[in-house]
């Protein structure tokens, strides 16, 4: 049996020694790297090949890869890497990589067209200036081939426990039961359209309700796919750390008795969260951590793979070993079967986990739970900001070539705060761009000529340096995907300050390639409807399969009342206090019990809860307050106990509204005292302008939908379990119309306080009319979007009683 292995692989593996050393950074994106590429390539004459797809063997291995250039003319193979910045910075052991992997494709290709010697070339592309760099050796066939079977020597132990590994782990997953006596209502047709969406190379949209066991229904049947269908990986990503852990937990009950070691399953978590020395840079004059990184790492690696591999596991075998945790965890995504981590490592413009799978073309299953938050997230990921105050905070100590690109930035900055005076600004001018780009090439400048041991404290300036480089990405891919929003700073003395900030609105254009990238993803929430919007914004394939599980509850656990004689709007929030208080009053007194009672901001939350301990002091009444910590939020659900009473208040989308698990009589009812519609702004104006353009959805889109995806996952918290039973009170007029309902859960039965349609015609849902345009967003996707899936092998799916 042979073992498959990407260049890029075999050369990390072999050929990385000393230091982990971060100072040459930060790396360009692979978008970026594809783009250098291509300019070196449009350079070269008419006959130069590109992307050579090429293999070869030693013993039990299999060598794979796609060399970057060959030019038959010279008989030179070029591996191309681009770059910013100082190459006299690059650390040795860089280079020293790069060599590997030249040296490794000169072989392949020299024994594929027969060659008897060949020249290797280094060619280093600075993004900036456009130059190369090129370093050239000629080597004959011989000495190519003995440099490739001495890496490959080094690498077959490894090969071969990674053989034997992959082995098991496929036995294993080919043959896993399901950890359950049988499958709850709805689970199995979710693990039927995961499994369908890997056989298939589909994407797939599916809204399951909380409580069916989504978590272990979607792990289950993707692990259950990876052998038949040759996943290297699955990721599993979520949008917070409690999601992670429920990831964690339902792994470890897949292959409980198997041992973790059959199957290997990695957390990945945030820098700043791992770091142990937050205080030093990533190198080894600096870190002890990183200090010998790579002559520590084989030893670090060797126990992790053997156990578990979790954060807290991980980061005692990394101090033990003296090797840095977070970039241990990193390296063992390499060697991992699932790796569970934040939508970030793979969706964000250089994530981690997209570019290893584009490096070393593996075939993987993607799984992203909540994914009604990736509509955000990912906004957030292709946005950037800067402000005029930073700007100024970087001058200060900052070399005199930086302070004077720092001073071009902020002419041509006031010079375009003029010009918003006068009228608005649609996009950066040009010539700001162009000192933008020039401060951050004198920044590099500075750092390549700074010496290790200099003298003050340049973290701030480093961290404005990368604050400066994603906010130039951003520029240079600026589109109708996002808009330029200008904001004035309140500073002290008056000086004129501001904020610019390049915010993505629609990341469908972002995301595509990262979809793309994989065998099959699959976004998973109880809150998924409308799925075009998802479809939309995301930037899903037209052949996306869209499933909406049925309910395993009945409509008789949960009673769902609508108070439309209360207006929760903006204008009618205070005469609206002491009604709520006294609704929620009652139903306590009628049915005393945990309460939720959610509200659209702090201060709203503060106003009804003022007016409620007014009105029943006796009631037990604790509050979500701003800027929580874990402890405190701990606390807060701590007051849910079994058969307690009380009521707590908090904000909708906040903390509490999604991702807890308050079974029973912990919780027995919820209040909703808003539609959770985004503020009226001007940024949410240009977004419903914007997304009207496009899909002629632009109210729906920018505040409908969002807005009642919060509610849904807030009255979720009630019922859990087949045993609950409880209420939801949604308090607002606007609860009443269809549109709203459309988007509501179909398995809840309504009992409303029948209003006057005349008055709700008249009053409208907000000061916009509905924007919908060629289709209303709740329609079903089209364009091929099934509406059901079945599996084929239905038995791959049964459970093992």
């Amino acid at each position: 049996m042979q073992y498959s292995v990407a260049v890029r692989s075999l050369c990390a593996f072999t050929a990385k020694a000393g230091d982990l050393d971060l100072r040459f950074t930060p790396a360009p994106t692979a978008q970026e790297g594809i783009a250098g590429h291509q300019q070196v390539a449009a350079r070269r004459g008419s006959g130069y090949e590109t992307e050579i797809p090429l293999r070869g063997e030693f013993e039990q291995l299999t060598v794979r890869g796609r060399a970057d250039g060959y030019d038959p003319a010279r008989n030179r193979l070029e591996e191309i890497k681009t770059h910013r910045g100082d190459l006299a910075r690059q650390p040795a052991n860089h280079r020293a990589l790069h060599w590997a992997q030249a040296k490794v494709y000169g072989w392949l290709l020299c024994r594929e067209r027969g060659l008897a010697s060949l020249e290797v070339a280094l060619v280093y592309f600075d993004l900036r200036s456009g130059q190369e760099t090129i370093l050239v050796e000629t080597h004959s066939a011989e000495e190519l081939r003995g440099f490739f079977e001495a890496r490959c020597a080094a690498f077959l132990a490894w090969a071969g426990q990674e053989l034997a590994h992959r082995e098991a782990r496929d036995q294993l997953l080919s043959t896993l039961p399901f950890p359950h006596a049988s499958f709850r209502q709805g689970q199995r047709e979710l693990a039927e359209a995961v499994y369908k969406g890997a056989a298939t190379r589909r994407c797939v949209l599916a809204q399951a309700p909380t409580g069916i066991g989504k978590t272990v229904a979607t792990l289950f049947a993707m692990l259950r796919a990876a052998p038949r269908y040759g996943l290297h990986k699955v990721f599993y990503l979520t949008a917070k750390s409690t999601g992670r852990q429920l990831a964690l937990d339902a792994a470890a009950l897949l292959v409980r008795g198997a041992g973790p070691a059959r199957l290997r399953v990695v957390e990945i978590t945030a820098r700043d969260k791992a770091c142990e020395h937050r205080d030093k840079a990533c190198h080894g004059e600096s870190c002890p951590l990183a200090r010998g990184f790579y002559d520590r790492l084989p030893a670090a690696r060797a126990q992790a793979i053997a156990g578990p591999m979790d954060t807290a596991t991980l980061r005692r075998i990394a101090l033990a070993h003296e090797v840095c945790p977070y970039y241990l965890a990193q390296e063992l995504v390499q060697w991992a079967d699932l790796v569970v981590g934040d939508y970030n490592y793979y969706f964000d413009g250089s994530a981690l986990l997209h570019a290893l799978t584009v490096a070393n073309e593996w075939n993987v299953g993607v799984l992203a739970d909540e994914a009604h938050n990736l509509v955000e997230r990912a906004r957030a990921m292709y946005s950037a900001s800067l402000t005029q105050s930073a700007l100024r905070s970087a001058r200060i100590g900052a070399p005199a070539p930086v302070r004077t690109a720092f001073d071009r930035v902020n002419r041509h900055w006031n010079a375009m705060r003029r010009v918003q005076a006068a009228a608005p600004v649609a996009a950066l001018p040009s010539a700001l761009v162009a000192a933008l780009q020039h401060a951050a090439e004198a920044l590099e400048a500075h750092f390549a000529e700074a010496t290790p041991h200099q003298g003050g404290d340049t973290s701030g300036l480093q961290q404005f340096y990368f604050d400066l480089l994603a906010f130039v990405r951003r520029a240079e891919s600026f589109g109708s995907h996002s808009v330029l929003e200008l904001e004035e700073e309140v500073v002290p003395r008056g000086r004129p300050s501001g904020t610019l900030r390049i915010q993505n609105l629609v990341p469908a254009p972002f995301l595509r390639p990262h979809l793309a990238a994989a065998r099959t993803v699959t976004l998973f929430s109880a809150t998924l409807s409308p799925p075009r919007y998802a479809i939309d914004l995301l930037g899903l394939p037209a052949d996306t399969v869209w499933m909406d599980v049925e309910s395993p509850f009945r409509p008789d656990q949960l009673q769902v009342q609508v108070v439309s004689s209360i207006s929760t709007r903006y204008r009618h929030r205070q005469a609206s206090a002491e009604p709520i208080a006294g609704l929620i009053g009652r139903q306590y007194h009628a049915a005393p019990g945990n309460y939720l009672a959610f509200f659209s901001s702090f201060d709203y939350l503060a106003l009804v809860a003022s007016e409620f301990r007014r009105r029943h002091p006796d009631v037990p009444v604790w509050e979500q307050a701003r800027g929580m910590d874990e402890g405190q939020r701990r606390e807060f659900l701590e007051r849910f106990v079994p058969g307690g009473a009380g009521v707590g208040f908090a904000v909708l989308g906040g903390s509490f509204g999604e991702g807890i698990d308050l079974r029973g009589d912990r919780l027995v009812g919820a209040f909703v005292a808003t539609l959770g519609l985004p503020q009226v702004n001007a940024r949410n104006e240009q977004l419903r302008a914007c997304l009207d353009t496009l899909f002629g959805a632009g109210y729906d889109y920018a505040y409908l939908v969002p807005g009642l995806q919060k509610v849904v996952q807030a009255a979720g918290r009630v019922i859990r379990t087949h045993e609950d039973r409880g209420i939801v009170v949604l308090i607002d007029d606007r609860f009443s119309r269809r549109a709203v309902r459309e988007l509501l859960p179909a398995w809840w039965r309504m009992d409303p306080e029948a209003p006057q349609q005349a008055r709700l015609l008249g009053q409208g849902l907000d000061p916009h009319p509905h924007a919908l345009g060629h289709r209303r967003a709740h329609d079903p996707p089209q364009d091929g979007c099934a509406l059901q899936v079945k599996v084929g092998a239905n038995e791959v799916l049964h459970p093992v009683r």
